[in-house]
């Protein structure tokens, strides 16, 4: 939670003002859909996001309580919750600024780099079987380099100038993004 998701709290709340004097300027937080449990990965795989009541925020997120909801802490989880985290963040950011300062705030989700360290915490074969399947299986693969176009093309194509949505790439489109209300 905290490098995913306050970091990037902090960093856009320091970056605000200097946003605000660049006509045109963008905001975008990298999301995934496993924080959205209308998708396979947020709703189908174990565990799910779930903020509860923001308990542990109120107890300071520490060790035994170290998870949004006031449990102890489930690596998997916390990333699920920060990524909830990120996606209401750029929402409420497009509530309080978009209007006053023009920036517009969204978030994307580039596909599944399967290859990162995200997986550290996981079984060897896991690692090694997991971006196989993404690629060979499910088709929702996607190599760094790739991922990191995506987010270039969001924060500097003019297709991409829309506020509070969410950009995601389906069935390996390599052009445009599409956003989702939900």
């Amino acid at each position: 939670m905290g490098i995913n998701h306050f970091g990037h709290f902090l960093l856009v709340n320091l970056l605000i003002d200097d946003l605000a004097k660049v006509k045109g300027s963008r905001c975008c937080v990298v999301g995934s859909i496993t924080g959205n449990s209308n998708t396979v990965g947020g709703g189908l795989v174990y565990p799910r996001a779930d903020l509860g009541d923001l308990s542990g925020f109120a107890e300071g997120a520490k060790k035994p309580v170290s998870m949004a909801d006031g449990k102890p802490f489930f690596g998997a989880k916390a990333y699920k919750d920060s990524k909830v985290c990120n996606m209401m963040t750029v929402s409420e950011l497009h509530r309080r600024y978009h209007e006053s300062t023009g920036i517009a705030f969204s978030s994307m989700y580039p596909g599944c780099i399967a290859e990162t360290q995200l997986f550290r915490e996981k079984r060897p074969w896991f690692r090694k079987a997991f971006p196989w399947f993404m690629k060979y299986v499910t088709g929702g693969y996607v190599g760094m380099e790739e991922a990191g176009e995506r987010l270039a093309q969001v924060v500097d194509d003019p297709q991409c100038t829309k506020s509070d949505v969410y950009w995601s790439w389906n069935g390996g489109a390599q052009q445009i993004g599409r956003w989702s209300e939900d």
